[in-house]
This record gives structure tokens, C-alpha cells and sequence, in this order.
């Protein structure tokens, strides 16, 4: 089996989703709980100081805006809502890049650092094969506000990817953000996809191909 792996925030859709999902939950459910973002800010502030991990970060702000016990049936029904939402915002280069990649009999991975509850329904909407994403932590029926396993970000993520696609062959990798290299190195070929300049930095540095998918 050959597989692609794609990035999901500014490498399939426009824009990151993690804030937005938690938005979009907050609206429909609990309104009130949109009254809290600025402690999400501040929890923000001590990410940017050191104080508290990428995955903490994660957890506090879905604590702040989903709570700690959101029922199954509605973050599903939720996911689905929202994943129609991106859908109608997605990279027009990546979409026309996975119906090529499928063509051309290649299994279509997503892996992303964004929470696997709507990371699938987002991948199910672009017929999407396999998806590896953050977990969560479930109580029975009920969403806790605790990552399940390690935050699917930079060298995590490939790691994660390696334990649950072993021996596969990895053909292309795609992504926007410098995070990824480590994703890129399990790649025959990696393509910086309308990078970060940091990324763009990297991936001339070592031949990487540049597109944009705007």
C-alpha cells in the first residue's frame, strides 16, 4: 500500500480550526461560555511564556469553552455541522491535489494536531482514508477536556503516524508549517505547501518543492 499525508489547518482548509471549533461549539451550545475566551487568551499568553504545553493549552481552552462533559450525540452532531462548514473553505489546490493523489491509487492520510472527533468528520466529507489526529479522552458517552495520548504536533505526530501505518510506503508528504519536518523525513517527497517563511527557508534549503494552493 502507498499513502499521501496531508496536514489539515492551512494545508487542506484556509484557516487553523482548533479556535474556530471551539466558537462554533460555544455559539450553539452553551453561549454564556463565549464570555470566557479571554481567560482562553491568557492561557494563550502562558503557552507563548513557557508555561504551559501545546496539549495543556488545548485542554484548558476546551474546558473553558465545551466543558467537561459534552455529550457524544452532540459533539458528533456538532462535528458534522462544522465539518460542512470548512468544507466550504478548503484550499481549492488541495482538493484537486486528493482527487489526483486517489487517481493515481495512492491511500489519502490525514494527520493532524486538531482533535480527531472533527478532524474525521472534516476527512469523511473529502472521502479521506485514514485519519491520525489528537485523541480525547472519553468518560462513557462523555467528552472530557483531557488529551487521550500525546498532542499530534510535530515529532509526536510522526511517530504517531509511523505506529499506525508500519511499513507503509509514504510517497508524498504535504504540509504549511516547519512543525511537520519530521513528517517530511518519512516522505520520498515532501512539498512545502504555501509555507510559513520558515518552512519556505527549509524547503529551499533542501530541494523541496514549493506550491501554493490558494
Amino acid at each position: 500500500m502507498t499513502c499521501v499525508i496531508y496536514d489539515m489547518d492551512k494545508t487542506i482548509t484556509r484557516a487553523p480550526t482548533y479556535t474556530r471549533w471551539l466558537v462554533y461549539w460555544a455559539v450553539r451550545e452553551a453561549p454564556w461560555r463565549l464570555a470566557l475566551l479571554p481567560l482562553a487568551g491568557i492561557a494563550g499568553i502562558g503557552f507563548r511564556l513557557g508555561l504551559l504545553s501545546r496539549g495543556r493549552l488545548k485542554e484548558v481552552a476546551q474546558r473553558l469553552l465545551m466543558g467537561d462533559a459534552a455529550p457524544r450525540a452532540r459533539v458528533d452532531a456538532r462535528a458534522a455541522g462544522f465539518a460542512a462548514v470548512v468544507a466550504r473553505g478548503l484550499m481549492p489546490g488541495a482538493v484537486a491535489r486528493i482527487a489526483a493523489d486517489r487517481a493515481e491509487g495512492h491511500h489519502i492520510v490525514i494527520a493532524t494536531a486538531s482533535f480527531a472527533f472533527y478532524a474525521c468528520a472534516i476527512a469523511a466529507l473529502l472521502g479521506v482514508d485514514r485519519v491520525v489526529a489528537t485523541g480525547s479522552a472519553w468518560d462513557g458517552d462523555r467528552l472530557r477536556a483531557r488529551i487521550a495520548g500525546d498532542n499530534c504536533y510535530g515529532a509526536a505526530k510522526a511517530a504517531m503516524v509511523a505506529a499506525a501505518l508500519p511499513g507503509v510506503c509514504f510517497v508524498r508528504a504535504y504540509s504549511d508549517h516547519v512543525s511537520d519536518s519530521a513528517l517530511f523525513a518519512m516522505a520520498t517527497e515532501p512539498v512545502a505547501v504555501t509555507p510559513s517563511r520558515a518552512l519556505r527557508l527549509l524547503a529551499g534549503s533542501r530541494g523541496w518543492r514549493i506550491v501554493d494552493w490558494r
